[in-house]
């Protein structure tokens, strides 16, 4: 049964050092993860429904993680800016060196960036970036935390896209059974806390501090288990057709 109101605890990872063998497997599992939630085509589909007049050159990342998943999309990429920067931001640094040079081997220039994304939201700032994108991130924060990181992305981003799990009865489901996946006791449990934490209908855009008429917006559910939040400033967007 899906839940009816966010209900937003403390994940088990966020609670453990990055060299716990527990929190390494936890993260190796988040990798099957993304793919059991088509994470990557979600990010494709959702980089082109953006509709921006150029490739951004300057991306953020917020609770990256290892990285794995940006590395993914930049590989994936039909048409990608050879010199793009990319910035991942996490409060744990688990982006490996290889990782680094990967990102180079594509062309773009990834550094990572301990920090809190609050402190990073709320800290004055003359960074700006033409892309924000958080993946499982968001429904880690209750809502005048969420309002406070989205006043940030705005603050600081040209266009922005978060894929979040989808508070739903496909998704509670899967998150009890995610088991199957072959994944460790921390992400079973996190899986549901996800879950329960996780958006429906149109939460994001309600959240959303962006001026409307500033703002292309769009907020939709992305089979199987998320939900899919976009936002571009109309000066940086092709016009609809």
């Amino acid at each position: 049964m899906a839940i009816r109101n966010r209900q937003v605890w403390p994940e088990a990872l966020d609670e453990l050092s990055p060299q716990d063998p527990r929190a390494q497997r936890s993260r190796r599992d988040l990798r099957r993860v993304h793919r059991a939630m088509l994470s990557l085509c979600i990010l494709k589909h959702a980089w082109s429904r953006l509709r921006l007049i150029e490739p951004p050159s300057r991306i953020i990342e917020l609770g990256a993680g290892d990285g794995s998943l940006l590395l993914r999309l930049a590989r994936a990429l039909p048409s990608r800016r050879v010199g793009t920067e990319l910035v991942l931001l996490d409060r744990q640094q688990v982006v490996s060196a290889e990782t680094i040079d990967q990102f180079r081997s594509v062309g773009w220039q990834a550094t990572v960036l301990c920090e809190d994304a609050l402190q990073w939201a709320s800290a004055p700032s003359p960074e700006s970036y033409d892309l924000c994108i958080a993946t499982l991130f968001l429904h880690h924060f209750r809502d005048p935390e969420l309002a406070l990181l989205l006043e940030g992305v705005v603050a600081r981003s040209r266009a922005f896209i978060a894929i979040e799990p989808h508070r739903g009865t496909l998704a509670t489901l899967g998150s009890h059974l995610i088991g199957v996946l072959g994944v460790n006791a921390i992400t079973r449990e996190d899986a549901v806390k996800s879950v329960a934490a996780g958006f429906s209908s149109a939460e994001v855009t309600a959240a959303w501090p962006g001026d409307v008429d500033s703002w292309w917006i769009r907020e939709f559910r992305a089979l199987p288990f998320s939900q899919c939040f976009l936002a571009a400033r109309q000066t940086v967007r092709r016009t609809d057709h």
